[in-house]
């Protein structure tokens, strides 16, 4: 694995702060919905494949 270098010209600042119980929420709420979304996504994958399979057999 190679040496990642920073960008030239790109300032990085951290916010030292902890979150607040809003902003942990609206986090973990949009993770769940990412998860679910994905997760759909990929079963209707599978879902075709099977009727797909069942076609040709």
């Amino acid at each position: 694995m190679g040496l990642i270098k920073e960008p030239l010209d790109v300032d990085f600042t951290v916010d030292p702060r902890p979150l607040t119980k809003a902003e942990q929420k609206a986090i973990s709420d949009f993770i769940k919905a990412d998860k679910e979304k994905r997760l759909a996504k990929t079963k209707r994958i599978i879902k075709h494949k099977k009727k797909r399979n069942e076609k040709v057999n």
